[in-house]
């Protein structure tokens, strides 16, 4: 069955159209909007009615792009930009009703639970012991302890995201010492009280982690992420972008997305590997659940 899973974040929102073709997931479309709901957030926290109807139309379109594909399986699900909002709940129903599938504003465990189901069952082999999943989005950053056989124990949150910091402390492009400095002093605070049981492995996904394998590579060691921020310091987003084929409006916020990931790296005490899969992945999987055997972990995508 050719499913699509919808995932309306902070930064983005983004489509996965997929399906089951021998032990994997063959990707049949992925497309993203840099819809920046965190950023266009009112005083209150509130959704402007204009960036409603602007995220309303992408995933409309989105659903018809799917829809002509064949895709007979639906799900979208919207995480922190709409489950913090006063009024995320008729924002969902707002863009339901235009794009004419249910919307679904899922908790932080839901949302973790998906995203350890991706990450983990993408990996392509056998995880013996504890793994981390971390998870940096745009307004928020999970940290998703489990098993592959047990599936999810802890899922842990922190309101500090890689768009929300950009948007606090980055003026200049490309970002000065000083505002470095700074990210990495509100990092610091944010996680100071934080002790987490360290994991066998850690895997990062989310769209900090996905842009950073062009830069450096599948693995996040402190060297590596020293590496990617000498770069992104050192030329204008439209440069970066360029170079390493990266959307500039992703490449202002990576910054804090690295600073995020290096002190969560720091915590769990592993390096990151970054993810084949993640919420959306994970969101396919859970639809195929007694279609596919989503049991064996060499699930992964073509």
């Amino acid at each position: 069955m050719l499913c699509a899973a919808i995932d309306i974040g902070s930064n983005t929102t983004r489509i996965l159209v997929a399906e089951p073709d021998e032990g994997k997931l063959k990707k049949v479309m992925e497309q993203r909007a840099y819809t920046r709901i965190g950023q266009a957030r009112t005083e209150d926290g509130s959704i402007p009615e204009e960036k409603i109807s602007e995220v309303a139309e992408v995933v409309e379109t989105q659903v018809r792009m799917a829809r002509e594909l064949g895709a007979e399986g639906f799900r979208a699900v919207a995480t922190a930009a709409l489950r913090d909002a006063p009024n995320g709940k008729d924002a969902a129903e707002a863009i339901s009703e235009a794009a004419g599938i249910p919307i679904s504003v899922v908790s932080e465990n839901e949302e973790g639970r998906l995203a350890f189901l991706g990450a983990t069952k993408a990996l392509g082999y056998k995880v013996d012991g504890r793994v981390a999943v971390v998870d940096v989005g745009g307004g928020s950053t999970e940290i998703i302890i489990g098993t592959v056989d047990g599936g999810v124990e802890q899922v842990r949150s922190w309101p500090i995201g890689s768009g929300q910091l950009a948007d606090e402390l980055i003026t200049s492009d490309p970002p000065s010492a000083s505002e470095i400095r700074r990210i990495r002093d509100r990092i610091d605070e944010e996680f100071a009280e934080v002790q987490i049981t360290r994991p066998e492995q850690a895997v990062a996904v989310g769209g900090s982690a996905t842009s950073l394998r062009k830069i450096v590579g599948a693995r996040l060691e402190y060297e590596t992420m020293e590496r990617s921020i000498r770069v992104l310091s050192g030329d204008d987003a439209v440069e970066v972008g360029r170079q390493f084929e990266l959307d500039p409006v992703r490449v202002r916020m990576l910054p804090t997305g690295v600073l995020i990931l290096e002190k969560v790296s720091e915590l769990l005490g592993q390096e990151l590997q970054i993810g084949k899969g993640g919420i959306r992945e994970g969101i396919v999987l859970d639809m195929l659940n007694g279609g596919i055997d989503v049991s064996e972990p060499a699930l992964a995508p073509g």
